[in-house]
């Protein structure tokens, strides 16, 4: 698989296989009217830019400041995530896994694309392709280094394969030079990839704190 790291991804392009069945089919049911482009247009722009993974980061903002929700998170992340107000469809039953220094956790979803929309949007494309559903178990860490992630020998990582009962959010450890800051700038270091696990929150620029 080939990355490129501003979470632009090779794979995410129009000769994409499923991409290019579901433009076909997009296309025949707007011919025959039985589909408003305009309505499917402001659905996804729901999930990829006023959903997207905003609300995640959010969660896991809150979570970095506020040990009571932190551990509330790890207990029932169902409850602690619809407090901020993000629920809905695929989002039902949550689980977040948090990041330590011995653990790296990693989400897939090995018989589909089973992804949280509520906290993370619409799922990216890789996340969907085979190669990953596939390495993600066998090869891991070699899938982490192919998004730039290369974690210390002695560090675990551990996988979790997302179905249509439980969806996971990673909480991702806290990046160091982060101290001082408030929850909304915080929630701009964490990344969509981030809380997939195949990326590490952002280190905040110098002086932002």
């Amino acid at each position: 698989m080939s990355h490129d790291h501003d979470h632009h991804h090779h794979h995410d392009n129009e000769l994409d296989p499923f991409a290019a069945r579901v433009r076909a089919l997009e296309t025949i049911l707007t011919q025959k009217g039985l589909i408003d482009p305009a309505a499917v247009d402001a659905i996804v722009d729901t999930y990829e830019t006023k959903v997207g993974p905003r609300n995640g980061a959010k969660v896991v903002a809150k979570a970095w400041s506020d040990a009571a929700y932190a551990d509330w998170l790890k207990r029932d992340a169902n409850a602690a995530i619809a407090s901020l107000g993000f629920v809905g469809r695929q989002g039902e039953h949550m689980q977040a896994v948090f990041n330590t220094p011995d653990t790296h956790n990693m989400v897939v979803c090995t018989l589909c694309s089973c992804y949280p929309w509520p906290v993370l949007g619409l799922p990216p494309v890789w996340y969907k392709a085979p190669p990953y559903r596939s390495r993600a178990v066998i090869d891991p860490r070699g899938v982490l280094a192919e998004f730039g992630v290369t974690l210390p020998a002695e560090m675990k990582v551990r996988v979790w394969d997302s179905t249509a009962e439980l969806r996971y959010l990673v909480v991702p450890m806290r990046p160091a030079g982060s101290d001082g800051l408030g929850e909304e700038q915080l929630a701009e270091l964490v990344t969509r990839d981030s809380m997939i696990g195949t990326g590490l929150a952002r280190v905040p620029a110098k002086g932002a704190a």
